[in-house]
């Protein structure tokens, strides 16, 4: 099967050159494999969470027994006769506490992982798949979109901005700051009180200054191809996020994937 060119951008949007596809992204979709791979990944950040073993139990309380017409519940000693030790009780202890014990990591088979990651790749390419997310991609020049390796040298926010204006990603990143509201709920009282849509991603070979230029911006990420995963190509598990790559990315994502893609 004939490996699919597409075109190279510059920073002013024009076409300045070819480079043939690789191998993975003509890698079939699989939402339900993207999935178990973004639950995985999810799942190794969570904290184990534990109760201790005495709490709601340091106290004297002991039951009255009956005859005396109240329930017979552990009860402190002394006038008040509060109800203590027993679940439901004042600083009494839960019934079913967590246990640090418990298994909360979800493992997903190497193969399987490496589907899911290749599949969530191929996605990036597919226009229907991007813009079920909710990406804005009428003005983008091509998908996927691939652009000169001179766009990792940008240092400023305000360059990453004119860039994306001239490739037609500014759209989205007027998109995601609209989105940005307080969140409902308690969440906000939490440390997470704004919540805001996911932007575009860009993948690079190594672009520090980049990544401190386009964090800037709202809801956009930056990564290089060797730390890529699963995750940041299906947030929410949903594939299909707006990817930016450079020339050396796509590269290196060849040599990374080529023949066992």
């Amino acid at each position: 099967m004939a490996q699919k060119t597409i075109e190279i951008f510059d920073l002013e949007g024009k076409a300045t050159g070819k480079i043939k596809l690789p191998a993975v992204f003509s890698t079939p979709l699989r939402p339900d494999v993207i999935k178990r791979a973004v639950l995985a990944i999810q799942s190794n950040r969570l904290q184990p969470q534990g109760r201790d073993p005495m709490a709601g139990k340091k106290t004297t309380a002991e039951s009255r027994g009956t005859g005396s017409a109240t329930a017979r519940v552990p009860r402190i000693k002394g006038g008040s006769g509060r109800a203590a030790f027993a679940p439901s009780t004042v600083k009494g202890r839960q019934p079913h506490p967590p246990k640090a014990e418990k298994i909360i990591v979800k493992n997903i088979p190497k193969k399987e992982a490496k589907l899911a990651l290749t599949s969530a790749i191929a996605a990036t390419a597919q226009k229907e798949i991007v813009a079920s997310r909710g990406h804005r991609i009428d003005d983008v020049v091509g998908l996927p979109l691939v652009v000169e390796d001179s766009f990792e040298g940008l240092t400023k926010a305000r360059e990453v901005e004119d860039a994306f204006a001239n490739l037609g990603l500014i759209a989205d990143i007027v998109r995601v700051r609209d989105s940005r509201n307080v969140r409902a709920g308690k969440g906000k009282h939490r440390g997470r009180k704004m919540k805001q849509a996911v932007g575009p991603l860009i993948v690079v070979v190594d672009g520090k200054s980049l990544a401190n230029a386009a964090g800037n911006l709202p809801g956009v990420d930056v990564t290089t191809v060797a730390n890529l995963n699963t995750e940041m190509l299906a947030p929410g598990a949903h594939p299909g996020r707006l990817t930016v790559w450079t020339n050396g990315a796509i590269e290196k994502l060849s040599n990374l994937y080529g023949e066992n893609a």
